[in-house]
């Protein structure tokens, strides 16, 4: 089969794509079973340029076809960071980025915001962008982190259609509404259908 590289070292995405993506006609790669590749510097002002930029970058490093995401949190009342920074964001630890995020709230004198977690990917062949697509899902952050199964944000991002927290909602079920999951459905959609991908 045609091989398709996954270019993140992220275990927790990558865990989320391949579930998405484990029946379409492609035998899936993941960073891991190559030669170390130095990771490129996501300068991109957005999401979609980062994940281009990512997609290029390890397509030509590797001669695959490969899709690259880039994802993270919104946050309304703090116009809209962490943003494309969502990573980066200040705090060795996601506990010690929530507590920045609190004192940044704080500061706005306000408890809670609504916010959003946007995921872009590219899917790029050689020189050429196969395809694009962006998934986004609303909800609100919550002081009280909840939940084992995401990762990331995903214990204080709530989501009032569950009345849960992302964390606290099973793969399966959270891969039906998170931006990631929209994302990659789309993509999944298209490689199902694209033939000429597979030559």
């Amino acid at each position: 089969m045609t091989p398709l590289l996954i270019a993140t070292s992220n275990a927790g995405k990558l865990r989320e794509i391949r579930d998405i993506l484990r029946d379409v006609p492609f035998a899936l790669r993941t960073l891991a079973d190559l030669l170390p590749i130095a990771e490129p510097d996501e300068t991109g002002a957005t999401f979609e340029a980062n994940a281009l930029l990512k997609a290029r970058y390890y397509a030509g490093a590797t001669g695959l076809l490969t899709v690259a995401d880039d994802s993270g949190l919104e946050v309304d009342a703090l116009d809209g960071a962490p943003g494309v920074m969502s990573a980066r964001f200040p705090g060795a630890t996601y506990e010690e980025k929530f507590a920045t995020m609190f004192a940044m709230l704080d500061a706005k004198g306000v408890e809670t915001s609504a916010a959003r977690f946007v995921c872009a990917l590219a899917l790029v062949r050689g020189d050429e962008v196969v395809f694009e697509a962006r998934g986004v899902v609303e909800g609100e952050i919550t002081r009280r982190p909840r939940g084992r199964h995401g990762f990331g944000y995903d214990p204080i991002f709530y989501h009032p259609p569950f009345d849960l927290t992302l964390a606290e909602v099973p793969l399966e079920r959270k891969r039906e509404v998170s931006h990631r999951g929209k994302a990659f459905e789309q993509l999944r959609t298209f490689l199902g259908g694209s033939s000429r991908l597979l030559a």
